[in-house]
């Protein structure tokens, strides 16, 4: 059965498929044969900044229908030469000049024919399978909502949990049932009901009065006061999980994710600081001078430079000021990734702190990272000296990473 299954599945696959694959084999044809893939990655490489597949507009106009409004060897030349045919007077060319701020293309020269025509491939075919997937899209959803309609893993979790809380509440109360079950019997089956509140009375006193359980009572509570402080003290200025509301909803994963802006184009300071810098307003210009100045975020900026007033990020990584950290040591001379310390920045839709930032955290990390030394003659003399005692690979640790002078003035 199982098997049978399988291949039931497999062939309703392929049967739902058939339509995307003869679609996508069309789109080549009708592009000239043009490779699909080759133009997905010359566009990500080239275009993706300014340009959308879609009727989106972005620093410039979306790329959606392209192919219908001028022929292949007006976009050839365009994407080769825009500020020519711009000098030339082509009336398209103007008009598109115009009408996006007077914002010139850059030209790419060094792209063939065969380049430009697998870019407006790739835009053909990814604006024509879009409305199939969303078609296709919708059954799965509904399927999806009726799967959903189990229940989910957390609701389990959270039965199970109750469970054993039940579980647990009735072993105390049998607990409890046994010792009043003592107390109304006194050890003897033949007692009246009437001396049960003076049996318990006296064996409550009695269990009061012994000072071995009052001496394990106070143990305890003290046991649990000195836990919940030393653990409140560990937590003082950890703030793991961080996440505040900023002024103006930047969008990380947007930035660095989709676009793949380079962080050190905004947080100047990284590579070259001891910060790593909060942008300004003019760098936020620069993009935001002509993309999406209509955006009510983006319209926050402008007011900002108009008041000559800064934008008040809220800081989310924050060291105590005893604590020394410069980003240019770590980042440029080390190597260390953004996501090392910062989490995976490109992801985020609300930027919030991942690591503890902890001295101990800092420690561990200097006593498991190798010293940056390829190309470095700084380290020559100590990677010959450390060879000469050790065969371990060098460590920050080697080479003062555990000094207390290092980090704190």
């Amino acid at each position: 059965m199982k098997c049978s299954s399988r291949l039931i599945a497999f062939a309703l696959t392929l049967v739902l498929s058939l339509p995307y694959v003869v679609s996508a084999q069309e789109a080549a044809a009708d592009a000239g044969g043009a490779d699909i893939a080759h133009g997905e990655t010359v566009f990500k490489n080239n275009c993706a900044q300014c340009h959308a597949i879609t009727d989106e507009r972005v620093v410039g106009p979306g790329l959606k229908g392209a192919t219908d409004r001028n022929n292949m060897d007006w976009l050839i030349k365009w994407v080769k030469n825009s500020q020519a045919m711009i000098a030339a007077g082509d009336p398209y060319a103007v008009k598109i000049y115009n009408e996006y701020s007077k914002a010139q293309m850059t030209s790419f020269p060094g792209l063939s024919p065969e380049d430009i025509k697998a870019i407006f491939a790739y835009v053909d075919n990814a604006a024509t399978a879009a409305p199939a997937e969303a078609a296709a899209g919708a059954a799965p959803a509904a399927g999806g909502a009726a799967a959903s309609s189990g229940p989910s893993d957390m609701f389990m979790v959270v039965l199970v949990a109750l469970v054993i809380v039940m579980l647990l509440v009735l072993g105390v109360l049998l607990v409890i049932v046994t010792i009043l079950s003592k107390a109304v019997n006194g050890g003897d089956s033949s007692a009246s009901e009437g001396d049960f509140m003076g049996r318990l009375t006296k064996s409550l006193k009695g269990v009061v009065s012994d000072p071995a359980i009052r001496s394990a009572v106070i143990w305890v509570f003290a046991l649990l006061a000195l836990k919940a402080t030393v653990d409140g003290a560990f937590g003082v200025g950890v703030q793991q999980g961080y996440a505040p509301k900023q002024p103006i909803a930047f969008s990380h994963k947007l930035h660095a994710g989709e676009y793949k802006i380079d962080c050190n184009y905004c947080h100047t300071g990284a590579n070259r600081g001891q910060s790593a810098h909060i942008p300004s307003a003019n760098i936020c210009m620069n993009c935001h001078g002509v993309i999406k100045k209509e955006s009510p975020e983006i319209q926050k900026i402008y007011t900002s430079i108009e008041n000559d007033q800064p934008i008040e990020w809220v800081r989310v990584h924050n060291l105590p000021d005893f604590a020394y950290f410069n980003h240019s040591q770590h980042v440029n001379v080390a190597g260390v990734e953004c996501q090392t310390c910062h989490g995976e920045i490109e992801k985020m839709e609300v930027v919030q702190q991942r690591s503890s930032l902890t001295m101990g955290w800092c420690i561990d990390c200097h006593r498991k990272t190798d010293v940056n030394t390829k190309g470095n003659e700084y380290y020559d003399n100590l990677v010959q000296l450390h060879a000469s005692e050790s065969q371990e690979a060098l460590k920050v640790e080697d080479i003062g990473g555990l000094e207390c002078s290092k980090c704190h003035y």
